[in-house]
């Protein structure tokens, strides 16, 4: 039987990739801002799946690392061995603000980029020793280049993918796989206040099972849905000086 960690559990897109790994035998562990969330959720799946272990933790995406690492050796000195984790938690800042007042910058960075790469890390140290596991981490194609009306979230994406790059280099010897995920638009929770409407937009359960794929395939990157990736091609080729002048 394998053992799933889920870092930010409560998101719409984390719950969808739970209920499928629910499906394959993944025991689970999951990490939440606030553990009343996703009683609900803990419950059902203990009812459907009560051959499996299900547990839930609170963490603060701001993250006080000593207190998350103290629940990862929890964790593994009660299963041995952690198969996969999954980190898929974030926000999406207001750039008006972030503009304004730097704290709100900082912050928007903490959440959706150092926060993620701490637990990265420390997973990192964890799996190296068990030389096996998958690191899967929700990141953004809005990490691909910047773009005025969100590049604060841009920015702690694109720093994500740098590092998950370098982290994939870093493991392969320890035989540790790294998976980059890059959503474009999904209709969840953090885009609610978007008008969700177009051929572009995919649901949470068609990324899931992306992801879900991603993960037993081995893959390095995926953009989800597949489009994404000729999307992003086609912007990354439009000169600087043309792209600069572009409201987007």
């Amino acid at each position: 039987m394998k053992n799933a960690i889920i870092f930010g559990a409560n998101s719409t897109i984390a719950k969808e990739v739970i209920h499928k790994l629910a499906g394959q035998g993944y025991n689970l562990f999951l990490f939440v801002r606030d553990i009343n969330n996703i009683s609900m959720l803990v419950t059902d799946l203990k009812i459907r799946y009560a051959n499996l272990k299900i547990m839930s933790y609170e963490y603060d995406a701001k993250i006080d690392c000593a207190i998350v690492v103290n629940k990862l050796n929890e964790i593994y000195n009660e299963v041995g061995v952690v198969d996969l984790a999954f980190i898929a938690h974030g926000n999406l800042p207001n750039q008006d603000k972030c503009n304004n007042d730097w704290h709100e910058f900082n912050e928007a960075l903490t959440i959706n980029g150092i926060s993620v790469m701490a637990i990265c890390h420390y997973m990192a140290l964890k799996m190296k020793e068990q030389q096996h596991g998958t690191i899967a981490v929700v990141s953004s194609v809005a990490g691909i280049r910047g773009r005025q009306s969100n590049y604060t979230y841009g920015t702690a994406k694109g720093m994500l993918n740098i590092y998950l790059q370098g982290l994939r280099n870093e493991m392969y010897k320890y035989k540790v796989h790294v998976l980059t995920i890059m959503p474009g638009f999904v209709d969840t929770k953090m885009t609610k206040d978007f008008s969700k409407k177009g051929l572009l937009w995919a649901s949470p359960e068609k990324v899931a099972t992306d992801i879900v794929d991603a993960i037993n395939k081995k893959k390095n990157i995926i953009y989800t849905p597949w489009f994404w990736k000729y999307i992003m091609a086609i912007i990354k080729l439009i000169p600087e000086f043309k792209f600069k002048t572009m409201k987007l």
